[in-house]
This record gives structure tokens, sequence and C-alpha cells, in this order.
């Protein structure tokens, strides 16, 4: 069993003993401490609640609103919802801040609270900080009966969400429509099947190929997005001579896309491709995190933009792109974050942006994706012992490669003129991820072993 305290929430395996799994002792701790945070700091005693469709969710959410309502808060239930629209719901609600209880792309096992400040966004290091400080002390106190708070059920944010992407001036329903796209979708059995549908008919897509969209929680395959995973919709894609495939990860905030002939788009190139589109017709900066692909430098400085990398973590990147005042900004996983919406990963705007962008472009998208640089990502990873000195052996690393562009934002990249490499301790497993780029995959693979190699003769002089 895992429990993972983290300062964006509290995530976890769903049984086991209290302290060692997500247990509903563990739940209720961790609300009470979030919903006495949100009391303190804005005098807002109104919560959103959302939900991806997972197995253990009901169980979840009649905890925390239980909990909430005990600290005397009123909670706005979205019931089954993605973790966007529960961002864009929080600031349309005036409520002191929002709750998503979604584990992301993990497996069925896990789930989390994953929680929003009063702006619909992800609360900030000090902040979750906070959260853990009051968890800690339980320095929580609950409503008496008088005052205890109420629930309201609300399901009018699926059409909500949808109209304010309509709305977006970039949003080109009329050239979607004309364009006659055939779609398959994989929505892994989670709430994008009743998101991604909705979203379609909204933009005129009269032929969608629905794979895994019976929001059960009963993930079919794995449900992160990766070529790995998505062998069955990429056959789907040809049978049906698809003109692409659309996929998305259970709480509908990572976007990937197939070609036309089965082959992956690449989750790297989602963002590519939209701020591609985004830029064309709104120049400004982007931002992706350190161990994005470099694409997106290319594209945007193609563009006779600016391009800022930010340490990894949508917070982080939310706050480079406020303080470059981004147009477009995400991560290479498939996220897209567009400002003129809202600052959180939102892949119902993702899928609206890029089909236009396709439909404008009127080819198909494995041609699209060829009109972009070529790069290959690999990823690799070194397990920590105890003894390891993380901070002095990314110094001795840095020393050697002096002469190089180095960055220490979020632990060490080297930039190569052709090629980069990232390596960085993970937050959540005992382990330093090694992420390199390169032109084509041999030499991206050689730069990793270099690095490790040098990190291995590093660690036998000490």
């Amino acid at each position: 069993m895992t429990l993972i305290k983290s300062i964006s929430g509290i995530r976890g395996t769903i049984g086991g003993k209290s302290g060692d799994g997500l247990t509903p002792i563990d739940i209720v701790k961790f609300t009470a401490a979030y919903g006495s945070w949100v009391i303190n700091k804005t005098q807002n005693k109104k919560i959103v609640l959302g939900r991806d469709a997972r197995i253990s969710g009901e169980m979840v959410n009649n905890l925390v609103i239980g909990t909430l309502q005990g600290l005397g808060i009123e909670v706005i239930d979205l019931g089954l919802s993605t973790t966007p629209t529960v961002e864009i719901a929080v600031p349309m609600e005036n409520a002191g801040g929002g709750i998503i209880l979604t584990a992301s792309h993990n497996p069925k096992q896990w789930n989390a609270l994953k929680l929003l400040n009063e702006k619909g966004e992800f609360i900030s290091d000090a902040d979750g900080k906070e959260v853990l400080e009051i968890a800690e002390n339980a320095d929580f106190a609950f409503a008496d009966v008088n005052d205890l708070g109420k629930v309201v059920a609300n399901d009018t944010y699926l059409q909500k969400h949808i109209d304010v992407i309509l709305a977006l001036p970039l949003v080109d329903v009329d050239a979607i429509k004309k364009a006659n796209f055939k779609i398959a979708i994989d929505c892994v059995n989670s709430t994008g099947g009743i998101f991604i549908p909705a979203l379609l008919k909204a933009l005129g897509v009269e032929t969608v190929y629905e794979l895994y969209c019976e929001p059960n929680g009963d993930f079919p395959h794995n449900p992160e997005p990766l070529p790995e995973n998505l062998t069955e919709i990429a056959k789907v894609v040809q049978a049906k001579r698809a003109d692409l495939g659309i996929v998305v990860d259970p709480d509908v905030d990572r976007l990937c896309f197939v070609n036309e002939d089965g082959t992956m788009f690449g989750e790297e190139y989602t963002l590519v491709a939209v701020a591609d589109y985004v830029l064309k017709n709104t120049p400004g900066n982007t931002v992706s995190n350190l161990s994005s692909t470099r694409a997106l430098r290319d594209v945007t400085e193609k563009s006779g933009n600016t391009y800022n990398a930010s340490a990894v973590g949508e917070v982080n990147v939310v706050n480079q792109m406020k303080a470059t005042n981004a147009v477009i900004g995400g991560e290479g996983n498939g996220g897209i974050i567009y400002p003129e919406l809202h600052y959180g990963r939102d892949a119902l705007v993702g899928i609206a942006l890029f089909l236009s962008h396709l439909a404008k472009e009127g080819t198909t998208i494995s041609r699209l994706r060829s009109t972009y640089p070529a790069y290959h990502i690999s990823k690799n990873k070194i397990t920590l012992t105890p003894e390891m000195d993380i901070d002095s052996l990314l110094v001795k690393v840095q020393e050697k490669y002096k002469n190089e562009q180095t960055s220490t934002i979020d632990g060490l990249k080297i930039d190569f003129a052709n090629e980069w490499v990232h390596l960085r301790r993970s937050n959540t497993e005992p382990i330093i991820r090694i992420y390199s780029e390169a032109e084509n995959e041999t030499v991206a693979e050689n730069l990793a072993n270099k690095i490790i190699s040098d990190i291995k003769e590093i660690l036998q002089l000490n």
C-alpha cells in the first residue's frame, strides 16, 4: 500500500492501514485540513467537488462531502466530471477552492485529492505545506449542528465548459464542420466518455467511433496515454479509416492523438501543434517544462516569439506563463494550458484548438506532424541509495559539462547544440530521472548512457 503526501494533494492506493494507504481515515483527515485552510485563507465556506469515474470514486466522494459539511462548508458537487471542468467551475461559483478526486493516469487501485485555490488553479508550494501542517497537527474544528454545510448537486458544467470553449475566437466550428472529420476516441472508461463525445458533437463532428466510453472505472488498459497502451485505438483508426484518433487520461487533462495510419502523433507534439496554431493567430511567448521537447522552442522562435522553460510540475509551468505573459504553454505529457480560457491543463480545449488547426491546414494529421522538427526523447532512471549525495553529484556533473549551457532550476539540464539531457530527483520515487532528447533514438539513448556512465564514475570516485 502507498500513501503520498505532497504539496499538491494526497494520493495513494485504496485500502490498508491508516497512513499506509488512502484509507477513509486519511481521506477525512486531509479533507478536514484542506477545508480548514480554505476557511482560514479566504473566509469563503464554499468548495467545488468533482471526480473521475474510478471504482473508489463514490466512496471517496461521500467521505469528502461529509467532512466538508462537518466543517460548515457548502459543497457544489459536480459528480462525474473532469479536472479542467472543476478548475473552471471554482471561479464561476465564487468558491474558496476545489477538490478533484482523481489519481490522473494511475491504475484503478489509486485515487487522490487534487487541491485547488480560489482561482481554480493548483495550490502553491507554500499553501500545500500549510495544508500538510494542519493535517499533521489535526488543527481543525468542526461546526455545530446548526451550522453544518449543505450540498448542492450541479450537473450544468459539462455544457458550461463546452460553451466557453466554443466562444473562444480561435475555435473555428465552421472549419471543423466543413472538414467532415471521422474520429475514433479512447476514453479509458472514465469521464472523457461523457465529455469528449459531447464536445465533438458541439464542434460539428458527426462521425465518432467510441472505444471505452462507459464511465464505470473499469480501465481496459493502463490509463496512461503512452504508445504501448494505445494499440486498440490504433487498430480502430485503421479499420474505420478514421482521420485521426483522440485519447485522454481518466481526468481529461492529458491529450494525445493517433495518426490516420495508426501511428502515434506523439504526446510531446500535442502542445507543439496547438502552440503552432495559437502563435499563427496570436503571437506571444510560450512555456513548457525542462523535460519537454525542444520542438516547442523551435516552433516558437521560428514564429519570432520567445520560449521559456520552467521546473517540472503544472504549478511551475503556470507561474512561468504568468511571469512571461505566455499565450500558450503546458507539458510534454499532452498537457495543454491555454490562459485565454484558464490556467490549467485541459484536453477539451486542446481538442477544439487542434481540430481547428487541422481543418484550416486542410491536410492529414500525419502530414501535419511531419511539418514539425523531429526529435526523440529517451527516458531512463537510476535508483537512489541512502549514501548518495544528489546535490553534490549534480554539481560534479555540471562541472564536467561547464562549457555547455546548463540550468539548475530543477535538478540539472544540460543543453548541447543539437540535444539535451535533464537529471532530476523524482518527487514520488527514490530515483533520479534522466531524460535526453536528440534528433534520433540512437543519439538520445547514447547521450543518456554517457551521462549514466559519468554518474557511476563520479560515485566510484567518492
